[in-house]
């Protein structure tokens, strides 16, 4: 069974839906039932597969044990390093061994529950989060909640235990489980129907002109977007349902009029969980270590590319989608500095004319970054 996607996964959700709202509905706290329910549809996910069972039981049981190592000692620089370092470790040999059609140590959500193990051991670290509060069913319950599990959005941990620790009234339950089925309902148009449509519609070829390859480009853009959109939002009324105020994935992204307003909008929870985890701390140990002259701005540039740098190599070890990381850094360095830097723009910035003119560039440029991201670039280049 595969999640948001197979026939059987709509119909026990339906069926899991029914005692959720039971509980709701009539004052009963969900947690438990919500942790239930998720090991039950991970079973059913990994039934035929019981290589990743053991990948993903593998995983949990290291990465808990990291965390309860740098519990016992938080500002042990020592302690820090190894527990990141074992947190990530499945997840780098997956990467790498996928290269080379291995998948070493892979499984049904890695990317994402790696995200959230990691979350946990740096908020250890920073203080965030106490000895007291590493509850064994609350650290299993936030990593394996089944609407969030294969590909997000990436929730904060003191977030969502809040949620599953409050049992809201019945009235906001009503509220809630009704946002739920309805952005499920609009979540199973946006994939089912328009991804599926714009899917047949795309066909990259070498030997299209320019207006085939544009084409192309806007056809797997709106693609990438339905269909991811449509997943999130499912992901989102789910966790609606159970109880679980699932922060969302886009904002309307095809408005932005510039790059960083775009990462703003765009794969939310991924982009500030780069931000925060990865262009932050990048830029605090830069800046303390002196290793980048040229002041904040150049530090800035620096960190942007890094961090999309690295969300390149976390997409996977392939030259497009390293290009695109380091394209859309480029962008975004370059976006940071206009914007710092031009008086014209400072100057002129809420006229309607640079803001439309602004918006069309920046579209484009996105859209030529889906074609770098799909291989389509590569394709006409010869890169693959």
């Amino acid at each position: 069974m595969t999640l948001f996607a197979d026939p059987s996964f709509f119909a026990l959700l339906v069926a899991a839906v029914v005692p959720a709202a039971a509980l709701g509905l009539t004052g009963h706290t969900l947690r438990h039932y919500g942790l239930a329910a998720s090991v039950a549809f991970l079973a059913c996910t990994f039934f035929k597969t019981p290589a990743q069972l053991a990948g993903l039981l593998a995983f949990l049981a290291l990465s808990r044990a990291s965390v309860l190592v740098l519990a016992r000692n938080p500002g042990s620089a020592r302690r820090y390093g190894l527990a990141v370092v074992a947190t990530l470790a499945p997840l780098v040999l997956y990467k790498v061994t996928a290269a080379f059609d291995l998948g070493l140590w892979g499984f049904v959500g890695i990317s994402y529950v790696t995200f959230k193990a990691v979350q946990v051991v740096i908020e250890v670290r920073d203080g965030l989060i106490a000895s007291d509060d590493l509850g064994l069913e609350d650290w299993l319950y936030f990593l394996l909640f089944f609407p969030q599990f294969s590909s997000g959005p990436i929730d904060r941990s003191r977030r969502f235990t809040a949620d599953a620790h409050a049992t809201p009234s019945r009235d906001v339950y009503a509220g809630m489980l009704a946002r739920g089925i309805l952005l499920l309902l609009v979540g199973a148009l946006y994939k089912v129907v328009v991804a599926t449509w714009l899917h047949r519609l795309y066909a990259p070829s070498v030997s299209g002109g320019i207006a085939q390859q544009l084409q192309t480009a806007l056809v797997y853009g709106l693609y990438l977007f339905s269909d991811f959109q449509g997943y999130s939002l499912m992901a989102m009324g789910a966790s609606y349902c159970l109880g679980i105020r699932c922060p969302r994935n886009f904002r309307a992204p095809f408005l932005a009029e510039d790059i960083i307003d775009f990462w703003n909008r765009w794969h939310i929870t991924l982009s500030t969980w780069f931000r925060d985890f990865v262009f932050m701390r990048f830029t605090r140990f830069a800046m303390h270590r002196k290793l980048i002259r040229g002041g904040r701005l150049r530090v800035a540039q620096c960190a942007f590319i890094v961090d999309m740098l690295v969300m390149g190599f976390w997409h996977g070890l392939a030259w497009d989608y390293i290009i695109y990381g380091l394209y859309h850094g480029f962008l975004l360095a370059v976006t940071q500095t206009i914007q710092k830097r031009s008086k014209f723009w400072r100057a002129h910035r809420h006229e309607a004319w640079l803001r439309v003119l602004s918006w069309a560039l920046t579209q484009t440029l996105v859209f030529l970054g889906f074609a770098i991201f799909s291989g389509q670039v590569g394709m006409l280049l010869g890169w693959d």
